[in-house]
Formats: C-alpha cells, structure tokens, sequence
C-alpha cells in the first residue's frame, strides 16, 4: 500500500519529501512504504564470552544471519533482554543497520581503538569483539548519564582492555594524541534514519536541526584528526540521510585535510547498501565509496558510513610513561592468587586508588578516565570487596565455579538475589551459567551468599 500519511506535518513534511525525493529519485515511494513496516531487530554474539560455534548450540533468539557481520542475527525472540543468557553477557541487542559501520574494514587484533561518541555501546563491544587478547579500546560519551550506561554495557558484556572516559571530543586529544589505530565517530545526528523506530527523531526534525548537527559533526570528526596514529583509519557514520550531515560533510573534510582519502568499505558491507550520493560542488570523485543504509534495500534502519583513511606513512611513536605506577598491596595480589588459576600478574594495576586488570600498553593518566580496565574490588581494611566486572570478565579464570544452566531452578533464585544452595568449597566464587559468567557469590558450609548487583535482578 502507498503510505498517504505524512510522518511529518505542516512546513516540516514539505521539506522532508522534497529533500528524500531529491535524494531517492524512483526509490522514494519504496522508502516511504518501508516506514510502514516493523522495525528491524538484530543482536550479537559477545565472542569475548562464548565462540559463535558454541552459542549456535544453544542460541533460542534466532537463526537467520546478519549477511555482513560475522557473529550477528536478527531477532526473533520476545524480552530477550531478561533471559539469562543476556544477564550472562552472550548478546548484545543492537539494531542491525547500526551493525554496519564497525564491519566497514577489517580490525585488526592488535589495534588500539576509540570510539568518540559512544553510548550505550553498540559500536563498542563491537569493536571489542574484534580486538584480540592485546588489543586495548577506549570509549568516550560526553554525557555522564550515558556514560554510565555505556560502562554498564562493557560490564555486563566482561569485556578486557576496555577503558570508558566522559569528556568533551577536544579534550581527548590532552590524553590521547597520535593515540589510536582506528576511531570510530558515529556522531550524533538528526536521526532521520530513526524515523520509523523512534518518534523523538520525527518530533525533533527541522531542517535548522539538520544544519545544527552537520556543525557539530565536523567539529567531531576534526577532534579526531589528532588522536590517529599516521596510517589509520576513521569511520565517520551518522544514523540520518541528509547531505549536509553525510556526504557533504565528507567532501569538505578531506580538501580540508588533504593527508587523508576516502576508501571502499568492505565487500558485504558494500552489497547490503547503496552508493554515497555525489551533489552540485562535490569535489571528491569517489564519494560514492561512502555508503548509505536504506530500510527499502535492506533489513534496518538508516545509517550512513564512510572510512577515511589517514594516507600518511605510520611509525610507532614511543610514549615516555609520566607517572610511576602505583605500589600493589601484598593483601591485591594474595587475593588474585586465591581466586584466579591463571592470570598475567603484569596486568594487575592501581587506577585511582582501586586495583585494575588492564593492559601497561596505554598509560591511562589519574583521574581521566571513568572507569579503567576491569575493576578488580574494593580495598577494606584487611580484605578486598570484588567487584561485579571482576566475575563478570575473569569468570573463566576463576578456582571456584559454580556451574548452572539457563532453565535451572537455582538461575532463578540467582538473578532475584537469593542465596543457593552449593557443593562447591569455600570462598569467592562465579557463577555460571551455559559456561558463561553472569556474577559472584561467597560460599561458606553449602551456601553461597548472592553478589549479584541490586540494579541488576530480575
């Protein structure tokens, strides 16, 4: 059916079908009928946690692939969102279009990652995923609020090397310059990509709003500049379709920034999107190497992407550590060798007073980040108080396990808080569930007294 309901009113809903028109010639009635339809739901594999063979095991949320990301489905499966499986890390819900950016190149293991502009975290767990045992991501979210969110969402996922920091983009460059390998910059927008999933996008739309963004996006996008290494790459994404935000912006930026070009995406990126639009002025011959993520042509929402990549010959600048680390209490390490079999002792750290499991690689200064690396605990007077990332990401390496499966009686009484019951030998211990950990608990004659966060029960 043809969609005769504007999904703007008045001015505003002239505008927009004269610009969509402009953009999508013959395909705009295709689009416009799209809007109809449900939003598209997808979620990926955590493979941090689990290997994708062994999830497929025992996935219940859906089968179908996500043709362009490795370890992603689309959704098939109702409040996925408080099965045990998702309270354990295996998932992460995320819509699929917003999937693509990150699987534009290919990430290598060892790379140091940032992503500018990054709640609640979609685009960095997927980057997380990518990086090996040695890779190291940072993440940064202005706003506090989100900022937390974003972290919760490393935590629950138990994801390593990952540091969070909550900081105006320009202010990165303090820390971080000639920093990262590769920097995602998914930089706010007008949302017009959002339209059919979420009314604030429709509500807050104006052509003013559409000009507004596109001056705080190239304000994004140049604070990355000093925070590449020479060699690496940037992917520039909005979740929106206007030129001023997308492609004009990009042909701006690199006659601006002449050391830098516009590159292909990956092959099944490319075959799941359609061509980067070139306008009146354009001065970058092959801007239709940028992508755009249409609902019409594919199964999501709206997005567009582009890699930049900094043409520049790299070589490794070597970074004088300004700080001594901090001394670790015998009362830190007495504590990991109780609980842990195995782990390397060069990662164990202080950050702002409180004992980390991070990589030395990247100094992270005193009070810059939010939070760093795995938080191990809390120092008592003459104990340590372990944190919910310690089970969360070190679960696996844990002496004592307390093994459970999703439709278990005992999983139940966990994620409501309750104590269970428990043959597994005195002290710390994790939780897990399919072989995945989802918390802690102190177990002492059979009984083991739930560590799980409050926040978090179901």
């Amino acid at each position: 059916p043809i969609r005769e309901t504007p999904i703007l009113f008045g001015e505003d809903a002239r505008r927009f079908e004269k610009r969509m028109k402009n953009l999508l010639g013959e395909d705009f009635q295709q689009y416009i009928n799209s809007l109809d339809e449900e939003p598209v739901k997808g979620f990926r594999v955590n493979t941090d946690k689990i290997s994708l063979s062994d999830f497929q095991k025992i996935n219940i949320f859906g089968n179908e692939k996500i043709p362009y990301v490795p370890n992603g489905f689309y959704l098939d499966y109702e409040k996925a969102g408080n099965h045990p499986y998702h309270h354990a890390g295996m998932i992460y819900i995320q819509e699929p279009g917003a999937m693509a950016p990150a699987e534009c190149i290919d990430i290598e293991p060892d790379w140091v990652c940032l992503d500018m502009c990054a709640a609640p975290g979609g685009k960095s767990t997927q980057i997380k995923n990518k990086l090996g045992e040695n890779g190291i991501l940072v993440s940064n979210e202005y706003i506090s609020s989100r900022c937390k969110i974003l972290t919760g969402n490393i935590e629950r996922l138990g994801l390593k090397n990952c540091v969070t920091t909550c900081m105006d983009t320009k202010k990165l460059s303090k820390y971080f310059t000639d920093t990262f390998d590769f920097i995602m910059c998914d930089a706010p927008c007008s949302g017009e990509g959002m339209f059919r999933k979420e009314q604030i996008a429709i509500d807050e739309w104006s052509e003013e709003n559409v000009r507004m963004c596109a001056v705080r996006q190239k304000e994004i996008l140049n604070n990355a500049v000093p925070l590449l290494k020479n060699g690496g790459y940037i992917v520039y994404a909005t979740c929106t379709f206007s030129l001023e935000e997308n492609e004009m912006l990009i042909d701006e930026f690199l006659i601006e920034h002449p050391d830098f070009e516009l590159v292909e995406a990956k092959k099944e990126v490319r075959e799941n999107t359609a061509d980067g639009i070139f306008f009146d002025g354009c001065r970058t011959e092959n801007i239709h190497f940028a992508r755009r993520f249409y609902p019409h042509i594919s199964k999501g929402e709206g997005q567009f992407m582009a890699v930049l990549h900094n043409k520049k010959e790299h070589f490794e600048i070597k970074k004088s550590l300004n700080a001594k680390p901090e001394k670790i209490d015998k009362i830190i390490t007495d504590f990991v060798d109780d609980v842990l079999e195995n782990y390397d002792k060069t990662n164990v750290r202080m950050y702002n007073g409180n004992p980390v499991y991070f990589s030395p690689d990247l100094e992270i200064e005193k009070g810059s980040a939010f939070s760093c690396g795995v938080t191990i605990g809390e120092v008592k007077k003459n104990y340590i108080q372990p944190h919910h990332q310690f089970f969360m990401a070190m679960g696996k390496d844990f002496r004592r396990k307390i093994e459970l499966s999703a439709d278990d009686e005992k999983t139940k009484k966990y994620l409501h808080g309750e104590e269970i019951e428990t043959d597994c030998e005195n002290g710390w211990a994790v939780v897990m569930i399919d072989g995945c950990s989802v918390g802690g608990a102190k177990v002492s004659s059979g009984r083991a007294k739930n560590h799980y966060p409050k926040g978090l029960r179901r």
